[in-house]
């Protein structure tokens, strides 16, 4: 059997922050977290973060330069925090990317390797942001790949209804929390 780590991706207060009604994710995320970890499988968790100024962020980049202006004064590390019901464990491994995909200005690939992994577990928001762009790049990277449906959220029902039901499918299988704690 492959190998699988538990992907918990964007998880962080100040982001959930500006989504309506989370409970019932970070509730469901904090299921998949225990149910991976009754069976010896890794939970990642991904945050994305800036220096402070964010001189990551080139203007060229339309979605982070339109917020950069915003967060020049914010305390990056605060900005950063996982929700505190998710919090890590001492022996989980925390992983900061630069931008959507978990993989872009992060050592996750090597984490990976380093594990073997082989199949990867995504949960996390947005489901148009972090999740998409990280299937696209896993895929490209031939992971097995799982979305747990309702361990993902994105501000536009809409837009999270297409992704997990249209798109999604062509690169990973969709399922639901309760079908993986099985």
């Amino acid at each position: 059997m492959e190998k699988t780590a538990l992907l918990v991706m964007d998880m962080q207060s100040s982001i959930l922050s500006n989504l309506p009604d989370t409970q019932e994710l970070v509730s469901n995320i904090k299921e998949a977290i225990k149910a991976a970890k009754n069976h010896q499988i890794p939970v990642i968790y991904i945050t994305v973060s800036f220096r402070q100024g964010m001189p990551e962020i080139s203007e060229n980049n339309k979605a982070f330069s339109a917020i950069k202006p915003r967060m020049a004064d914010i305390d990056m590390k605060e900005w950063a925090t996982i929700h505190p019901e998710l919090t890590p464990e001492e022996h989980d491994i925390v992983i900061v990317k630069k931008r959507f995909s978990a993989f872009t200005g992060s050592d996750l690939e090597v984490v990976l390797r380093g594990l073997d992994i082989q199949h990867l577990i995504l949960t996390g928001v947005s489901t148009s942001g972090v999740v998409l762009s990280t299937i696209r790049e896993a895929a490209d990277k031939d992971y097995q790949l799982t979305v747990i449906g309702d361990c993902c959220k994105d501000g536009d029902e809409e837009v999270h209804s297409v992704l997990m039901n249209k798109i999604f499918p062509r690169q990973a299988d969709v399922i639901t929390l309760s079908d993986w704690v099985k």
